[in-house]
């Protein structure tokens, strides 16, 4: 599994209001930061929404107790010590600290709550076949496309056949096979093939 930038949301208990900053230690005490966090590559985690499968990092400030990783249950729920069982599928990072926060509040006093996200292993696409670099890439934002893919895989080989590209796709438990024209894209023709991909999409380069 391949983790992703981490993102750390963090309750500042002056403003009450939610400030994002970076954390490198989520277990270390923070100081927050008044900016948001892009990550180097340009993606934006904030805006990632957790599926089941995803682990985030959750700690609270002060509270060495309350400092753990947390998985989302193939059900989108999670558990933490005193917040009980609440769901965390379809919430960003700061969504999840917010439910937190107001759980906790029950049984400590303005609780500052951090938020990391570590892996996401249930959002990802796959490449193989004759590319530079085929392997499994984490899908953090929505709308990448079969080009941007078949990019982070470094590019097709001179070998590859750039007309016969599918894309597999499981709907309703049936895989699909979606024809893709590397060339006629690439000059700008048949844009319609170059379709967003999904969560466990799997590009085949023969």
């Amino acid at each position: 599994m391949m983790g992703c930038e981490n993102l750390s949301l963090i309750d500042t208990p002056d403003s009450g209001q939610g400030q994002a900053g970076v954390v490198a230690n989520p277990a270390a005490p923070v100081t927050p930061a008044p900016t948001s966090t892009i990550a180097d590559d340009g993606l934006a985690p904030e805006s990632y929404r957790l599926r089941p499968g995803d682990i985030v990092a959750v700690s609270v400030w002060q509270e060495p107790g309350l400092e753990q990783l947390v998985l989302v249950r193939p059900d989108g729920g999670i558990s933490f010590p005193l917040a009980g069982d609440l769901n965390a599928a379809g919430l960003t990072v700061r969504d999840l600290s917010a439910a937190l926060k107001e759980r906790l509040k029950k049984y400590i006093s303005d609780p500052v709550v951090t938020v990391t996200l570590q892996e996401i292993p249930g959002n990802r696409i796959y490449v193989i076949g004759r590319v530079n670099k085929p392997g499994d890439f984490p899908l953090v934002t929505r709308g990448v496309t079969v080009m941007q893919a078949l990019a982070m895989a470094g590019g097709l080989t001179p070998f590859a056949d750039e007309s016969k590209i599918k894309v597999l796709r499981k709907v309703a438990g049936t895989e699909r096979s979606i024809p893709f024209d590397y060339k006629k894209v690439r000059r700008g023709q048949s844009l319609e093939q170059n379709i967003a991909l999904q969560a466990g999409d799997v590009i085949v380069v023969p």
